[in-house]
């Protein structure tokens, strides 16, 4: 089966290994244009595939190659680009996706974020079959997992997501070859979709339950980082911990301060942030904020 692999970075990498390693026949990577050297178009130049990093996928360069190539599967591992519909016409098989949710639930290139940050106690991942909706084709396969109190968006990912992600593409390979892959209708009364998680979604209010604060922080770790402000600078949160609280104290105010973190009040109990980042410069610890910034204890985050 000629397969045609589309994607970026480690997850498209090891996605091409394995199935290299299976002895899949993939006959072109295509992959972003290469700046700083992709691992998965390293990876293909050493497996002599050929590998294309056209500027986007609505380049006419990539419907031409598409045809010289005459995939019969195309696989999409990590894109964050739209696939015009012109090119779901080429492959004689079809166009399977990974999705990072539990489709219909959480559409769109923040799934994993959306996830922790509505407070879902699992998730899990989706392989599907592309049509010209966003995340809105038929699902070939699906992996569950749960979701820990104390897991970010990185961990989440790279501790499951990820190799979960790796081996669904190869089983969901071997069902094709099979001729045992399914294409189960998504349920539009249970669809979500949520924008992007950045700066527009990202900022902290800390009048929000404890839980909502917490639950923010967690999924914007590690990109984008939720924030607050404090003396005019953006200050980014992470590695959280989340404590119930007797008595209400001042949302924002800062509790105590040591080398674990700087303690915060909020409603309904109390947050410990580990490491910060402000605009400038790379994460650093509670007592290096507090230096730069002046921070005391009885001061307000995000006034």
């Amino acid at each position: 089966m000629r397969i045609v692999l589309v994607g970026q970075g480690p997850f498209a990498e090891k996605v091409l290994e394995a199935l290299t390693q299976k002895g899949e026949e993939i006959v072109g990577v295509f992959t972003l244009p290469d700046k700083r050297g992709d691992p998965v178009a390293i990876l293909g130049e050493k497996l002599r595939i050929p590998v294309f990093r056209p500027n986007g996928l609505k380049d006419p360069e990539v419907y031409d190659l598409y045809v010289k190539l005459k995939p019969e599967l195309v696989i999409l591992a990590f894109v964050t680009d739209i696939l015009p519909e012109k090119l779901l016409t080429i492959p004689t098989i079809g166009t399977i996706c990974y999705h990072p949710s539990l489709l219909p639930r959480h559409r769109g290139a923040s799934g994993i974020h959306w996830a922790i940050i509505q407070g879902d106690q699992r998730t899990g991942l989706t392989i599907f079959w592309v049509d010209r909706g966003i995340d809105t084709g038929p699902i070939l396969l699906q992996k569950e997992v749960e979701i820990k109190p104390e897991d970010t968006t990185g961990s989440l990912y790279f501790n499951a997501l990820f190799p979960m992600g790796v081996e669904a593409i190869v089983e969901s390979v071997d069902l094709i070859k099979q001729g045992k892959a399914p294409r189960i209708p998504q349920d539009e009364s249970k669809a979500t979709y949520e924008p992007p998680c950045d700066d527009r979604v990202a900022q902290i209010n800390f009048n929000k339950p404890v839980l909502e604060v917490y639950n923010l922080i967690r999924g914007c770790d590690p990109q984008p980082g939720a924030y607050t402000s404090f003396k005019g600078e953006k200050i980014r949160f992470y590695e959280a911990k989340r404590y119930e609280s007797p008595g209400e104290r001042v949302p924002g105010e800062v509790l105590s301060i040591s080398e674990e973190g700087i303690q915060i009040a909020g409603r309904g109990g109390s947050i410990q942030v580990a490491k910060f980042r402000m605009e400038k410069g790379g994460k650093m610890g509670a007592i290096e904020l507090v230096r730069l910034i002046g921070l005391k204890v009885g001061d307000r985050f995000g006034q």
